[in-house]
């Protein structure tokens, strides 16, 4: 008597496979699912930033103010005046001209 095909007939060797597929099967979902909530959460975690119109004026205005043309003589001068004692300021005038340039960049008027 020769022994062929021993599990033949029996329905454990294909329940086992079919566990191994759904468990393969389970495997699979969950890492398409994880890389889902990868892509997802890359795309929330992305940064912006605005500027207020404030801020782009300001930006603007330190630009020119460091591409403005400097009359190194003219510092020079009055340096020396400084340095030597010699340079009066108006206190008035300076108040003046501090308010105008309030108003100017506020928007009112004296």
């Amino acid at each position: 008597m020769s022994i062929n095909n021993i599990n033949n007939g029996s329905p454990k060797a294909s329940i086992e496979n079919q566990k191994f597929i759904q468990h393969q099967s389970l495997n699979n979902d969950t890492a398409q699912q994880s890389d889902a909530q990868k892509k997802a959460t890359s795309i929330v975690r992305q940064d912006s930033v605005s500027l207020t119109s404030s801020a782009q004026q300001l930006s603007q205005v330190q630009r020119k103010g460091v591409e403005a043309p400097v009359n190194q003589e003219k510092v020079e001068r009055f340096k020396k005046l400084v340095e030597s004692g010699d340079y009066k300021i108006n206190p008035e005038s300076m108040a003046l001209k501090i308010s105008t340039l309030e108003s100017e960049l506020f928007g009112t008027r004296l």
